[in-house]
């Protein structure tokens, strides 16, 4: 099943603590195989954990939490090697490719040595919903920041570029991802730059923000874009997004 436009849910968020198991997926991965219009079969959803480096452990956790979900769910791993033949034309029949957190710069780079970079822009084009969290957010959009580099945040400014934006994650809950946005956004070095506190979605058909979900009550997300202070001195203007709750 393809979604109608080409979608992305970039999101900090998507996993809840289980009643069974350690780890359910939250409203927000249930949102992202909603966006993609499947219905009458199982939904069929890739993983991608390059981010991570394909932990195997953290697999398994969400084969459980896909099992409870109703999921056809698969892995699309690339460490030590691809274990798909032909790992486009698995993605291409999928409804949700869904991309977990880890190191954005690691990911960017093993999946340009990959070819992922073309492969994600043509199953985009063929309608599956890309989707992710942390990692899996940034990677869509034109950077970001990142702790990728070490404990210091930094700016990535060399994503997929699918969205012509760039992106905060975790903006609530870790202390130094907002001031660095708006030093960035301010200076040049990231354009305008959609945010998310954790819990919270961006659904961007083609290339426009059309939505603002959550799966957290009182929850935002924030658009961040450069202005001229009173001085003369380039500021950054954060405006408050608001946002759909999806329970």
């Amino acid at each position: 099943m393809a979604a109608r436009e080409r979608t992305i849910l970039a999101t900090s968020g998507g996993y809840k603590s289980g009643h069974r198991t350690r780890m359910e997926f939250d409203l927000l991965v249930h949102h992202a195989v909603e966006l993609s219009g499947v219905s009458g079969r199982a939904p069929r959803v890739a993983h991608l954990g390059t981010a991570s480096g394909d932990q195997r452990w953290f697999a398994a956790e969400l084969d459980q939490a896909a099992r409870i979900s109703g999921f056809d769910f698969t892995h699309v791993n690339l460490f030590t090697m691809p274990n798909h033949a032909d790992p486009e034309a698995h993605l291409l029949e999928q409804d949700v490719v869904w991309v977990n957190g880890g190191s954005v710069v690691n990911l960017l780079a093993v999946w340009r040595a990959h070819g992922f970079d073309a492969i994600l822009k043509r199953v985009w084009d063929h309608g599956v919903v890309l989707a992710g969290v942390s990692a899996g957010s940034i990677c869509w959009f034109e950077g970001g920041t990142t702790d990728s580099y070490g404990p210091e945040l930094r700016a990535v400014t060399n994503g997929l570029g699918l969205l012509p934006y760039a992106n905060g994650v975790h903006y609530d809950s870790e202390p130094g991802r907002r001031p660095l946005v708006h030093k960035l956004v301010s200076e040049g070095v990231l354009g305008e730059t959609h945010c998310t506190d954790d819990g919270v979605g961006l659904v961007y058909q083609d290339t426009k923000l059309v939505d603002v979900v959550t799966e957290v009550k009182g929850k935002s997300a924030y658009r961040v874009t450069a202005a001229t202070g009173d001085s003369g001195e380039p500021i950054a203007v954060e405006e408050q997004l608001e946002s759909r709750f999806l329970g």
